[in-house]
This record gives structure tokens, C-alpha cells and sequence, in this order.
């Protein structure tokens, strides 16, 4: 395959000089890459808290586009609806899709969707890893967290090690933690990172360890790896390397290996774990869509934190980017490297059904001119 080079934009008015001058940003896409987009009528988000940026990946004609935006350290992306949240160093951000204002920016007609800043909740440098909704858990009951209620945003706080939820009084109001953590503390003791939701409710978790004290989990990270299910508090699988991303989908459990660089299926009931892919980088972000699994990948660049893990053992280089895998077949179809300003994807998320979004950031003035009121 012959990839086609490009480079991202910080803006939708950059010049092709004034982009590459303003960031580092360079990229390639497998031929097919734009196609599929197009195919699915849908656009891919990322973030890299490594070089601060929220990625809207779009496509139009044949051609991939980038829209990137600034923010401080930002991770997990949730959807619900028209509403995004993102979470950043201290604070979690919700950005609403303002549908009657997207046709009205300039070039008018060309966006599907305008995600606008809506709201910002403080909650302190809490590590805060993924995110996911909570919705009403269908009738008949079953296992569901206490006090586990709608439209309700849970975040991994990794630096506590628990599942939060936010208030307006509050940071955040601790709502569960691995039955091997015994007490509330900021001591990021097993590195808790990865969330998923099973009937609107969450279930499973990933944790780099087992342990107990602070930064206990570093270790054992190439196999001290669990994931956990949340309401029975019982571990159903171990020895993974640094395990990222659980995901429930198509009535399965997904978990990326991210030290081994896999996409794999478990059994919840045995823990018995199936690898369906191997791909060429630290697996972490993971978005199931329409038969396709959306990975972030990432190099190894802090030797501290990721060395000496098992992907690090067949000697070849790690890739940076997005990488598609087809679920049916467990086969690589289509990429997306980062050549340059970029070694880290931590978040990916799937736009269902919006083809070319605008984001609202704080660099130029249109965030000022946005006036959002109901209806007289």
C-alpha cells in the first residue's frame, strides 16, 4: 500500500505555511483509511495529553482532514448524545453538539455538527483516565453499583484509585474501589485506567496491579495486570501487561494488552483470554463501531514508566497512531501513523453519523461570539 502524507491543522483557516510553522504534526494514511470513514459517516476522535491536543479526524473526498485543539493534559472522551465530555489535568470539560449553529460557521453549509464549551468541573489533579456514561439500567434489575443512577458521568480516578462521579460541592465523590485497595488515598496504588459499561452501568475495570501502596503496581507491570468486575469485587482475568480499555461489545468483553500490543477477547467466566489482533505499537484507546475496532497505538518513550515490556522483545519499531481492525476477520484494514509531534494516543471515540464536525476551542475569538439561549 502507498500511504498519503499530511499534515494536521490547528485551525480551519491555516494556511499550508502557517500550519506546518504552528505545529509539529505529520501524518500518514493507509490508501483506504479516508474511504472507510466515508463509508461509516463518521468521524474519529483522539487525544494525546503528551502534546495537549483533542483530534477530530474527518474525511471528504477521498482526502483525511484534521482539526486539532488545545487543552491541558486531556485523556478520556465520553459521548452521550450531543453531549462530549473530556477529561484534562484537573478538570473535566462538557462540549455540546450545537446543531443550529454548525451550518451557520464560515464556510457556511460544509459542518454537520459544532461542539461547543459548555460546562468545566474542577476536580484537581485526580490522574483521571477513562470516562463513560451511566444510563438507566434496563427493567428486571441486576448487579449495578450503590447509588448507581441516569445520565450520570463515572471517571477512573486513578490517582485514588476508585470510580468517581462529580457534584457541584465536591471534587468528586468517590463511588467504588478494587476490594484489594483498603483505603481512600492519593497514592495511584494499582493504577486503575480503564472502564466499561454493560447495560448502561459499570462493570468490568482494568488495573495495572494488585497492589496496595503507593505506586505499588510498577513492579509487576509487564504480567500484574487485572481486570475486575465491578459489582460482584472479584478479579476475572490477571496476568495481562499493562492492560488498558476494557470494552463490552457485540455481547463479548474486549481488553487491550497494551505491553503485548493486542486487542483481545475474555470470558468472564473463566478469565480465559483470545488475542485477535497484534499490532505494532502500546495498545491503548480502544472504539468498537460497525465491525470495526478503532486502537490507539503509542511508542515507548519513558523507559521508566513502559520499559521492559514483552513488545519491546521482537526488536521492531513501535508505531504511533490509529489502527483498524476488521473484528470478523482479526485483520488489520486500515491506518493512521504519526510521523511526527506525536508518540502517544491515550483516548480514541467514534462520531456515529457525523461526517465533518467543528470544535470550539479557546485560541480564537469565535468561542466569544457564540451565544447559546432557548427559545423565546
Amino acid at each position: 500500500m502507498n500511504p498519503q502524507t499530511f499534515a494536521a491543522e490547528e485551525t480551519e483557516q491555516s494556511s499550508a505555511a502557517d500550519t506546518k510553522a504552528a505545529n509539529p504534526f505529520g501524518y500518514v494514511v493507509s490508501p483506504g483509511f479516508a474511504g472507510l470513514l466515508e463509508q461509516l459517516k463518521s468521524t474519529l476522535l483522539l487525544t494525546t495529553y503528551q502534546a495537549g491536543k483533542l483530534m477530530a479526524v474527518r474525511a471528504q473526498a477521498g482526502r483525511v482532514s484534521t482539526l486539532l485543539r488545545t487543552f491541558d493534559r486531556p485523556m478520556g472522551l465520553a459521548l452521550n448524545g450531543d453531549t462530549l465530555a473530556l477529561g484534562t489535568r484537573n478538570a473535566v470539560w462538557f462540549l455540546r453538539n450545537a446543531r443550529d449553529i454548525a451550518p451557520q460557521l464560515d464556510p457556511p453549509g460544509a459542518f454537520d455538527a459544532c461542539f461547543t464549551p459548555r460546562q468545566c468541573h474542577i476536580t484537581g489533579d485526580i490522574l483521571g483516565h477513562e470516562m463513560s456514561w451511566a444510563h438507566s439500567p434496563p427493567a428486571g434489575g441486576g448487579a449495578t453499583p450503590p447509588d448507581a443512577s441516569a445520565n450520570e458521568l463515572w471517571v477512573v480516578n486513578t490517582r485514588f484509585s476508585c470510580l468517581c462521579t462529580l457534584h457541584r460541592d465536591y471534587s468528586f465523590i468517590p463511588r467504588w474501589r478494587p476490594p484489594f485497595v483498603s483505603a481512600l488515598a492519593a497514592e495511584d496504588r494499582c493504577h486503575l485506567n480503564g472502564l466499561a459499561m454493560v447495560d448502561g452501568q459499570p462493570r468490568f475495570v482494568t488495573a495495572l496491579g494488585r497492589s496496595d501502596t503507593p505506586r505499588g503496581w510498577k513492579p509487576g507491570k509487564a504480567d500484574g495486570g487485572v481486570l475486575i468486575d465491578v459489582p460482584a469485587n472479584e478479579i476475572v482475568a490477571d496476568g495481562l501487561a499493562m492492560p488498558h480499555s476494557p470494552r463490552w461489545h457485540g455481547g463479548r468483553l474486549w481488553v487491550l494488552d497494551s505491553g503485548l500490543g493486542a486487542l483481545q477477547v475474555v470470558d468472564p467466566k473463566n478469565g480465559q483470554r483470545e488475542t485477535v489482533a497484534r499490532l505494532p505499537g502500546y495498545t491503548r484507546g480502544l472504539a468498537l463501531h460497525a465491525g470495526h475496532a478503532f486502537v490507539g497505538l503509542s511508542r515507548i518513550r519513558e523507559k521508566a514508566e513502559f520499559g521492559g515490556l514483552p513488545i519491546e522483545a521482537n526488536g521492531e519499531p513501535l508505531q504511533c497512531g490509529i489502527w483498524v481492525v476488521d473484528l470478523r476477520r482479526g485483520a488489520t484494514v486500515e491506518f493512521m501513523a504519526f510521523e511526527a509531534g506525536c508518540d502517544e494516543v491515550f483516548a480514541v471515540e467514534v462520531l456515529p453519523g457525523i461526517r465533518w464536525p467543528a470544535i470550539i476551542g479557546f485560541k480564537q475569538e469565535t468561542v466569544n461570539g457564540i451565544y447559546i439561549v432557548p427559545p423565546a
